[in-house]
């Protein structure tokens, strides 16, 4: 059974290349569109069964079915598994089918959310919510292989921003569409509506997906488009096992797995803990506190689009200085959006929006392509997997955290429950603030294939 399983999601063996030059570029172009999109709505749809939990805290709160810290140990449970999915799952992408593991992670988090929303014990939420994050981390490291797989170095930066946008349609699609539901028809909606949507997503991407390139008989990416800026082909010279082992060794590679967890800590309190936040702190109704978020999802993309562009275009393909400017863009609204006082939501709005703009940025260029830029590209998924790991686990880290320190933070008037979320800001600023010092220190890096 083991052996059949295995099988399957094996990467397809070499076909004979194609002899015919037009035939080659009909079949790559077609591919490699079918993928640009397949990976774009697909991964976005991943977001909609994971970041649902923060549009229902509040419904749960109210309903007395979770605390604030009961909410905090299941985001981080999600998160930790999230974490050493990404890592196991990121070597084996290396290998496997991606067409096959990206569709199967998506089918399998869709039901679990459907079993989500028909449950209201804590216990069974911290399972469920951690075999989601497994399932979960068959998304990301796949989705970045394919990208390697389809696209060359001079190019990799602006479909890999194309990619990194998806997460921004989906969480737009999550704090605007489920919230509204959440509004209409209660907190189970939020967990149901996602799971049955991803169902069919997840069907589509075992049509539009594809294989390596050289299972359909075309040649490796650099030598498809001539694009020899990371030196010629490794793939022929050494094993993926070794070529593993040397992300592993990387100092770069390490240096952005801690830059990129404590990224993550800002991105995923804003995430998980910001519609709680404007709720409580402000005043703000869900619906309303939905639409303060629809700059952070729009800005966000437009960040996450332009970031790999403009570092290819004008950069020349580097990304450091373009790091540096989004983190200061990120910083700048974390602490706008914390400082402005209640009743001013064009200005907490203009806040998200450049938190948005810049963690768009930086989830491009920390959580994975300034590292994707300097290692072989046969063990990208061991990149994304190590990086993947660190970040989630600082996010989940952050998660329980945070709920311990807005618990910290309760207050009690008439009878109502409210929190100051002071000490979490200081802590999710803090967190950015030293990531960006982190990655200062890597100026001088060189691309390889």
């Amino acid at each position: 059974m083991v052996g059949k399983i295995i099988s399957f999601y094996k990467t397809g063996p070499n076909k004979p290349l194609l002899d015919n030059s037009a035939d080659i570029k009909k079949n790559y172009e077609r591919k490699r569109i079918s993928v640009t999109w397949a990976l774009l709505i697909g991964y976005s749809f991943f977001y909609t069964c994971k970041v649902n939990l923060g549009v229902v805290k509040k419904p749960l709160l109210d309903a007395g079915i979770l605390d604030v810290k009961q909410m905090g140990l299941i985001g981080a449970i999600l998160l930790y598994t999230y974490g050493i999915g990404k890592f196991t799952n990121g070597f084996l992408a290396d290998r496997a089918n991606v067409r096959k593991i990206i569709s199967t992670g998506l089918m399998i988090s869709a039901l679990v959310n459907l079993i989500f929303g028909l449950t209201t014990n804590f216990f069974i939420f911290a399972i469920l919510w951690g075999i989601n994050g497994w399932f979960q981390s068959m998304g990301s490291a796949p989705s970045v292989v394919s990208i390697c797989q389809w696209f060359s170095n001079n190019e990799r930066g602006t479909r890999y921003g194309l990619w990194a946008g998806a997460h921004n349609l989906g969480e737009g699609i999550t704090f605007v569409g489920t919230s509204a539901l959440v509004a209409w028809f209660g907190w189970r909606i939020g967990f149901i509506a996602p799971g049955l949507v991803c169902i069919v997503v997840a069907l589509l991407l075992m049509i539009f997906l594809a294989d390596r390139p050289q299972t359909y008989g075309l040649p490796h990416v650099a030598d498809y488009r001539q694009d020899y800026s990371g030196g010629k082909p490794s793939h022929e010279k050494e094993s993926v096992g070794r070529l593993q082992i040397m992300v592993l060794k990387s100092p770069v590679v390490w240096i952005l797995c801690l830059s990129s967890a404590l990224m993550y800590m800002a991105r995923y309190a804003i995430n998980n803990w910001v519609i709680l936040f404007l709720q409580e702190a402000k005043g703000v109704p869900l619906i309303k506190a939905s639409v303060v978020m629809i700059p952070y999802t729009i800005c966000g993309l437009t960040g996450a689009l332009l970031s790999g562009f403009i570092s290819d275009r004008f950069f020349h393909s580097r990304r450091n200085l373009p790091a540096l400017i989004y983190a200061l863009i990120e910083i700048a609204g974390m602490v706008l959006l914390f400082l402005v006082p209640p009743g001013y939501h064009w200005i907490d709005s203009i806040a998200m929006g450049m938190f948005g703009f810049g963690i768009g940025g930086l989830i491009v260029f920390l959580a994975g392509l300034m590292a994707v830029d300097v290692c072989p590209k046969r063990a990208v998924g061991a990149v994304k997997g190590i990086i993947g790991l660190c970040s989630y686990i600082g996010a989940g880290c952050q998660d329980w955290i945070s709920g311990l320190l807005i618990d910290k933070g309760e207050i009690v008037i008439d009878g109502v429950t409210t929190h100051n979320f002071s000490y979490a800001f200081y802590f999710w600023i803090g967190t950015s603030v030293l990531s960006m010092l982190l990655t200062l220190t890597l100026w001088k890096v060189k691309p390889q294939e």
